[in-house]
């Protein structure tokens, strides 16, 4: 058997290729947007992907089934309750794909043959686990087909490793989030809990994603760590797990209902070529004239010390994909600030969540700032420890469990992914005061409130640690 965990640090996101050696039939899941990696191995592996299975409408990245299918003549597959915009298989509940030896596939000229033989290598075998989402499934892997143990367990959003997926997101219109926890409990204790402890999970998720609060660092487990571990499969009622669920998940990112439309409507494939190299007169020109936003994606420090004043920031040494869809709206056209070099990476990775709208890129920005001072701002903000104005709004923009740990005196919680619409709640004449966990989310909060109109915007270096040193 061929099994390959494709990591993705940058949206901790995790995809697989599975096949069979011995007859080169394979599968992909969970696919990204960008697939040259998925070729390349499949290539040099002596496999074919025949089919691309989607474990539900993921909301926090733009899927690449399109893209592969295109590319391979593979079939897209997804739960049978799915419905979308494109032909796609439907795979059903208990359902087994063979990608060894299938007497069923057999042809007319060899179909005594096949009578006769029994499925053979590498098989898949679909559970239906709706929770997360209400066409969500986990695929089983078997090395064999009468092999007494699974090898693993594809689960997709509905296990993680230390965490299991969120029942509130929107990909799930039209259910309370109570209804699918109750679901995701079913589909927990009635499905992946009867596997075999020594069953290895991979799920589609690790640390820092926004699909669930408590991810591990580790990208694998078995059920017996997690039956062991996760908290939200020690034994309690339903009722209580209903509760547990839903209270505390992160705040949810602006850009994750047009994600999980794009995953089930369609979207156009990913265009590779390098963006457009624009003078500043000409990014000027498209904010003016198109609406477009300047998005700074130099790290923090370059940014504090010198920016365009209105531009948006998102280092790319950060989760910039995921901070940039929570302050920019889907379908905003975009002109990137960039380090020299960087600039095909920062497309891409927006490109990931179905950002499209690159006009093109400042190749200089450092020359361009030293050129134009009359257009250029610094970001003012607090050392540790530092007193606040006396009639400052102090803005806590971490999660809601950030918060509920620990938050200083008269903070109020506005995560930085519902700040383009909370921040109608603040006043723009007065002082904000903002900050997080370390002081990257409250530099990325501070340029949406100066984009914004607000007039004295300030954030805490180090952020709530470095606070509570300072005062410790």
């Amino acid at each position: 058997m061929h099994f390959a965990q494709y990591y993705l640090d940058c949206l901790s996101q995790a995809s697989y290729l599975i096949g069979d050696e011995t007859t080169g039939r394979a599968v992909l899941v969970d696919p990204r947007r960008d697939i040259d990696d998925y070729l390349r191995d499949a290539e040099a592996a002596g496999l074919r992907i025949e089919l691309i299975i989607e474990t539900h409408f993921h909301a926090d990245f733009l899927s690449g089934h399109l893209e592969l299918a295109r590319a391979t003549g593979a079939t897209i597959a997804f739960g049978e309750a799915a419905d979308t915009g494109y032909p796609i298989r439907r795979l059903r509940d208990g359902e087994r794909i063979y990608l060894g030896a299938d007497p069923a596939s057999a042809t007319a000229d060899d179909a005594d043959t096949a009578a006769a033989a029994a499925p053979s290598g590498v098989t898949l075998t679909v559970l239906a686990t709706p929770g997360h989402t209400p066409e969500s499934i986990c695929v089983v892997v078997h090395e064999q087909p009468d092999a007494p143990e699974p090898y693993g367990v594809l689960t997709g959003d509905t296990l993680f490793v230390g965490d299991v997926g969120r029942p509130d997101l929107l990909a799930a219109t039209g259910l309370t989030p109570e209804e699918m926890a109750g679901r995701l409990y079913r589909s927990l204790h009635d499905k992946l809990l009867t596997l075999p402890d020594a069953t290895r999970v991979y799920p589609a998720h690790g640390a820092g994603s926004a699909c669930g609060r408590n991810l591990s660092t580790e990208t694998t487990s078995t059920i017996g760590e997690q039956r062991r571990y996760n908290y939200a499969l020690q034994p309690m009622p339903e009722a209580e797990f209903v509760r547990l669920v839903t209270a505390g998940q992160p705040a949810t990112p602006g850009y994750f209902a047009h994600d999980a439309a794009l995953n089930r409507d369609g979207h156009p494939l990913l265009d590779t070529a390098p963006p457009a190299a624009l003078t500043l007169d000409e990014a000027l020109a498209a904010c003016r004239d198109a609406g477009a936003v300047l998005l700074d994606s130099r790290p923090l420090a370059a940014y504090t010390e010198a920016h365009f004043t209105g531009s948006l920031h998102t280092g790319l040494d950060t989760r910039f994909a995921e901070y940039a869809g929570s302050v920019v709206e889907p379908g905003t056209p975009i002109v990137l600030i960039s380090d020299p070099g960087t600039e095909s990476e920062a497309r891409l990775r927006l490109a990931r969540i179905g950002y499209d709208q690159v006009l093109g890129h400042v190749p200089d920005p450092a020359a361009e700032l030293a050129r134009r001072p009359d257009l250029v701002t610094r970001t003012h903000r607090l050392a540790a420890g530092e007193a606040p104005p006396a009639d400052a709004q102090l803005i806590d923009v971490r999660n809601p469990s950030e918060y509920a740990a620990g938050a200083l005196p008269g903070a109020v919680n506005l995560p930085l992914a519902t700040l383009p619409t909370s921040c109608a709640t603040l006043d723009p004449d007065r002082p904000v005061v903002l900050y997080c966990r370390s002081g990257s989310r409250s530099v990325i909060a501070a340029a949406l409130l100066e984009a914004r109109g607000f007039r004295d915007v300030r954030d805490i270096v180090g952020g709530y640690e470095g606070a509570v040193s300072a005062c410790g």
